[in-house]
């Protein structure tokens, strides 16, 4: 794993995490907001794209992951099925897309071209604790690890086995 593929810290309740994905922008885009898509590396559900649409992700974890992968027991209450309700705060195809994540803080994708590709930033605030900052960024790292291997069609990693890495990666980069 590369050191740049991980998040940083911006403010003690925000990550920013930063992926190079294949072009154009507006297949980007498509990963991101076709339920279809984005059910593949993150979580299917309804996104009404404009702002104060209605966000409504069902995360369904073990279609992510390989068979022999099971949810860490602190996590197991979200493998099988997990939702989450936001609401679209910005949205502006295909650069850039916010929106409410549930009860923890607002989620901010965007997009710009550079290259060949497509430089996807995604930035995570108002997270409520440090142990939501923790398994946020692990996540979302591994979230993102899914959508770069979706969108190249290779294999996908191991999700739960990836996210527990990481969140112990995390820790040791996000000291209390």
């Amino acid at each position: 794993m590369k050191d740049d593929d991980y998040g940083v810290l911006t403010a003690p309740d925000t990550v920013r995490i930063e992926r190079l994905l294949p072009g154009p922008i507006e297949r980007a885009w498509a990963w991101i907001t076709e339920e279809d898509k984005r059910a593949q590396w993150l979580a299917g559900g309804a996104m009404d794209l404009q702002v104060g649409g209605r966000v409504a992700l069902t995360f369904r974890h073990k279609e992510l992951t390989h068979a022999d992968d099971p949810a860490p027991p602190k996590y197991a209450d979200m493998a099988a099925c997990a939702e989450l309700l936001g609401q679209v705060t910005v949205c502006e195809p295909p650069h850039r897309l916010a929106h409410t994540w549930g009860g923890q803080g607002e989620v901010q994708y965007e997009l710009r071209e550079v290259g060949g590709g497509v430089r996807l930033v995604i930035t995570h605030q108002r997270l409520p604790s440090r142990d939501d900052v923790l398994s946020v960024s692990a996540g979302w790292h591994a979230h993102l690890d899914l959508l770069v291997a979706r969108m190249q069609g290779r294999e996908a990693p191991r999700y739960w086995q990836l996210h527990s890495r990481l969140e112990v990666d995390y820790a040791d980069r996000f000291p209390v």
